[in-house]
């Protein structure tokens, strides 16, 4: 493989479900390497002053509705019909994210993902809840005691508060963000434009 597309990724929000499983398909398609690196959400809104889309534009009439719509065209338009929507939106995930950061760390991070964005937004798990976690984890064949106990480590937070700063100097202010060399895109709609310029460059 030659080139890569970096996800800026966090599985509280629902679009970085999509957004993963149709970039991946775009990467294998373009032959280049898709890298997920963890950030905190909230973080990343606290340092750009940003809100949540539910609170943004929640008095703007007709708005919530239309982002309503034009998911269920993703959905349909990917076949993504596995998706629900989580019952306990919206979810601290700091654990999960600082997880994130451990199974990089032992070299498990496909299934460590694959398990967290099945259960968060497919199964409906409250994934907030640690024990909860802990049983999803370990239910995937990973060490889920080893987990916990990393995320409580103070290089694992730091590694997180980094990648979340770092992103938001490069201009980011929330999630799904996607970088190919410098050029940034924000949102799964501007997926057609990287595979776009994936092509153009091949």
């Amino acid at each position: 493989m030659s080139g890569k597309v970096e996800f800026l990724f966090d599985f509280a929000s629902p679009n970085a479900y999509f957004s993963y499983h149709v970039l991946r398909e775009v990467a294998e398609r373009q032959r280049v390497e898709l890298v997920l690196t963890p950030v905190l959400l909230g973080g990343l809104f606290k340092l750009t002053n940003n809100q949540a889309p539910m609170l943004a534009f929640g008095e703007v009439k007709g708005k919530l509705e239309y982002d309503m719509l034009e998911t269920q065209r993703f959905i349909d338009a990917h076949g993504l019909n596995k998706f629900v929507f989580n019952p306990h939106f919206p979810i601290n995930t700091i654990t999960l994210m600082r997880g994130f950061i451990a199974a990089q760390d032992i070299g498990v991070v496909d299934q460590y993902v694959e398990a967290n964005l099945s259960a968060m937004w497919e199964q409906g798990l409250n994934m907030g809840d640690p024990e909860v976690a802990a049983g999803v984890w370990q239910s995937a064949g990973l060490d889920a005691a080893g987990l916990a106990e990393a995320i409580q480590t103070q290089p694992v937070k730091d590694a997180l508060l980094q990648n979340t700063q770092q992103a938001a100097d490069r201009g980011a202010f929330g999630v799904p963000t996607f970088f190919v060399g410098d050029e940034m895109f924000f949102g799964k709609e501007r997926i057609i434009q990287i595979e776009q310029m994936l092509q153009s460059n091949s």
